[in-house]
């Protein structure tokens, strides 16, 4: 019978994650998430699961960021009915990730359909009306291409993946567990959720698994992992043991600025903000970096460092997600927790103002300056801070920061390149504002980090816990073989980069 793993996500790119555990006859998901990026990357979402959805017993969840839980609702819509095991942060975090998403699917499809009338079913055309007050954030056209058609729908319409009753059906279906408590999840798997430190609820889940034969094996699966020393949370936990390791790479070739380096830098670009009379636009994504940042301007507002400028806080999410790191304290650092109990709240700017509908979003830009700006979506593939770039790349005075990864394909990294123009909602805009970017206040482990936390699998000379062998996923071609190598370099381990859909043998 045997234990093997099939690589269905985040092999030789960074999103999409989804990995399938089969163990005899039984069947486990890690991860379940939309692929991001390029339309061709995009393109995937639209692609049937490679395996029967009520074939899945269980799916584990490392953390609730799109790329690791987008497609799950498209998974239940499919037929799947198991429980998923995830932390009681990750839970209350997808909740919010995923209704925003069913909504912006909708205003997508309806968005779709009042343009191609001769084209669009029924369904989605008198959805029109009820998707655009609902939508939250809007995306525009790159969210019409996150689709899955389903059969009972004309294929020329791009129907969404999930709409909000299967995003009710799927937290129906949410297990919450601690970390560090071992949870049978199916007969002969049992997994282990240990802190990954990247955002509130992040886990690397440890898994072990025995088949009807005594074939066995123990598999950690690194998930998103996090900075050390960083705001909020702890570091990511060491795992010693393993006999296979599928690790992350997104900075696998790189190194992050010191982060005192990078707070100083942030410093010196809001002081010239204030100066010069500017905005400060920076793109962040919505759960984890917003409130990294907010937990930053706010100690430097309070330390006297950056004055005190007006904070928008333009994502309606973002603001939701504030609220679930407020109400799960049992995830910060032993800092944050001592600043909660003194009275004083990290997550909240003074003054800061989070907008709720389209109208405030679109109103910020005529408030008085200087001001800063914060705006999902984090690599500019769509939601409210397109209509900022209309606004604020042409300013020569504007300033656009990016403070995390920018993927392949995207406008983020077409801008952070040194784009001179942005094509937004089929028409160009010059690029005169400044460009900068700081990597210090990346929520990923960089080169360094992964390697730290890589050798704790096994001390040089010494062949306790060292895995047979390493998977290298979720990074760039580039990015994951540098980090591929390093392993085999290091540890001696067989160490390699999956391909898309490949299937290895675990035991058996």
């Amino acid at each position: 019978m045997g234990i093997s793993l099939r690589f269905l996500g985040a092999a030789g790119g960074v999103t999409g994650s989804q990995y399938l555990l089969t163990v005899g006859d039984r069947r486990v998901l890690i991860d379940c998430g939309m692929f991001q990026g390029g339309m061709e990357e995009i393109a995937r979402n639209r692609m049937a699961f490679a395996y029967p959805s009520d074939s899945v017993d269980a799916v584990l969840l490392t953390h609730a960021h799109n790329d690791h839980i987008g497609r799950l609702p498209a998974l239940v819509r499919a037929g799947f009915q198991g429980p998923v095991f995830a932390t009681a942060a990750t839970g209350d975090l997808a909740q919010i990730v995923l209704t925003d998403s069913a909504h912006l699917q909708a205003y997508a499809a309806a968005r779709w359909a009042r343009h191609h009338p001769e084209a669009a079913s029924p369904a989605v055309a008198a959805s029109a009306t009820e998707s655009a007050s609902a939508v939250t954030e809007i995306e525009m056209a790159a969210v019409a291409a996150r689709t899955e058609r389903p059969p009972a729908m004309d294929t020329r319409t791009p129907a969404p993946l999930f709409d909000l009753e299967d995003v009710a059906r799927t937290m129906n279906l949410v297990r919450a567990i601690p970390y560090a408590t071992p949870t049978t999840v199916v007969p002969g798997i049992e997994a282990t959720f240990h802190d990954a430190g990247h955002i509130l609820g992040s886990a690397i889940i440890e898994v072990t698994a025995r088949d009807a034969d005594g074939a066995n094996a123990s598999i950690v699966f690194s998930g998103d992992l996090g900075r050390t020393d960083t705001p909020i949370l702890r570091d990511p936990t060491p795992v010693t043991d393993a006999d296979v390791v599928v690790v992350e790479s997104t900075y696998g070739d790189r190194e992050h600025a010191d982060q005192d380096e990078a707070v100083r830098q942030l410093v010196e670009l809001i002081s010239d903000v204030a100066r010069s009379g500017g905005v400060l636009l920076i793109p962040a994504f919505a759960v984890g970096r917003t409130q990294h940042l907010v937990w930053v301007l706010d100690s430097l507002v309070r330390a006297g460092r950056i004055p005190h400028l007006p904070l928008f806080i333009d994502s309606p999410m973002a603001c939701e997600a504030n609220g679930v790191y407020l109400r799960h304290p049992e995830g910060y650092d032993a800092e944050t927790l001592a600043l909660l109990r003194s009275g004083d709240s990290p997550l909240e700017y003074p003054g800061q103002a989070c907008t709720s509908s389209v109208e405030e979003s679109k109103a910020i830009i005529g408030s008085p300056r200087p001001f800063i700006l914060v705006a999902a979506s984090g690599m500019l593939t769509g939601g409210r801070i397109l209509h900022h770039l209309k606004d604020l790349l042409p300013d020569p005075r504007a300033t656009l920061l990016f403070i995390g990864y920018q993927g392949e394909g995207t406008l983020g990294r077409h801008l952070q390149d040194g784009g001179l123009e942005a094509r937004i909602d089929g028409a160009k805009w010059p690029v005169r504002c400044r460009v900068r970017s700081i990597s210090g206040f990346s929520a990923h482990a960089d080169r360094a980090e992964l390697d730290a936390w890589i050798r704790h699998f096994g001390d040089a000379g010494r062949n306790d816990g060292r895995p047979r062998s390493v998977y290298v996923t979720h990074g760039e071609p580039a990015a994951a073989a540098a980090f591929a190598a390093r392993i085999h370099d290091d540890l001696g381990v067989v160490s390699r980069v999956p391909t898309l859909g490949e299937t290895v043998t675990l035991s058996g």
